[in-house]
């Protein structure tokens, strides 16, 4: 755990910002509660009710716009604010919160850094997870080079293929490893979060093989579904799903203007979008 994990590059003014004010929420011993938990504030902490499954899902929309907040100066934030900003309703946000042991101040709300540590914490991100990645492609490529990974805590530690020409190659500072070492990968760079980036038939065996070598976290770019045991996270990232919804709002949209000025909503649709539907 790098013990600096918490303040990520991609915040910026705000890093400092907010490190200033958790110190000052300390020494000034305000709510000694609070101060207990800024006393620990570079321990990883898990909250100890669960959390809903849909409120992990925003969490990040809540640390984003903390740390634009954080960075503009701001000290302060109300439910409604920060509801706005992350696109929900301000009920939802205070259920949300109220399951990170924050309940805010009647009148002021929420204090920005503070809630910005506890988001953090909560969502693991007061330390760095090591990622491997699986398929040496044009995705693999662009992952293993993104460099917002690392500015969040992420690290890209290796990347394996199976195909013996990729094999030995360079990708900025990692040189491509067998899948067939994936194991011993694994153990070595101590990786918390497999990434598969394969074609869709070799998905399953790669999800496989991470999960023998001990992983228990991937993320699933293959346009597959993959099996695996309970004691398994799966997060599936299907970008041609993601185009073909886009697609339906699209010609939604399209038919419901064709309605609205008397044309004839199917000939605009298939005018529009000649292939869907064909």
């Amino acid at each position: 755990m790098s013990s600096s994990g918490w303040c990520p590059a991609e915040t910026g003014g705000a890093c400092a910002i907010v490190s200033r004010r958790l110190a000052a929420l300390e020494s000034a011993g305000e709510a000694s509660s609070r101060a207990g938990h800024v006393l620990t504030a570079l321990a990883p902490s898990v909250s100890r009710r669960p959390v809903p499954e849909a409120t992990v899902g925003r969490l990040p929309l809540y640390l984003r716009a903390l740390v634009d907040l954080a960075a503009r100066g701001e000290g302060t934030i109300s439910s409604e604010t920060l509801a706005s900003a992350a696109g929900v309703n301000s009920a939802k946000v205070r259920k949300d919160l109220s399951y990170l042991g924050s309940y805010g101040t009647r009148g002021v709300g929420y204090d920005v850094a503070y809630l910005l540590h506890q988001v953090r914490r909560e969502l693991g991100l007061t330390q760095d997870w090591p990622v491997l990645i699986a398929g040496a492609g044009n995705l693999g490529h662009a992952l293993s080079n993104y460099r917002g990974f690392g500015q969040r805590g992420f690290r890209v530690v290796a990347i394996v293929d199976v195909d013996p020409a990729k094999v030995g190659e360079r990708i900025g500072d990692l040189r491509v490893e067998r899948l067939d070492d994936l194991a011993r990968v694994v153990d070595e760079h101590q990786v918390a979060i497999g990434v598969i980036c394969t074609p869709g038939e070799a998905a399953q065996e790669v999800a496989d093989r991470m999960v023998a070598a001990g992983l228990r976290s991937i993320l699933n770019f293959a346009p597959a579904v993959i099996a695996v045991g309970s004691d398994v996270s799966v997060r599936k990232v299907d970008l041609s799903t993601e185009l073909q919804i886009l697609a339906y709002y699209e010609q939604r949209k399209a038919a419901l203007e064709a309605v609205a000025s008397g044309t004839d909503a199917a000939s605009v649709t298939l005018a529009a979008f000649p292939a869907v539907g064909r």
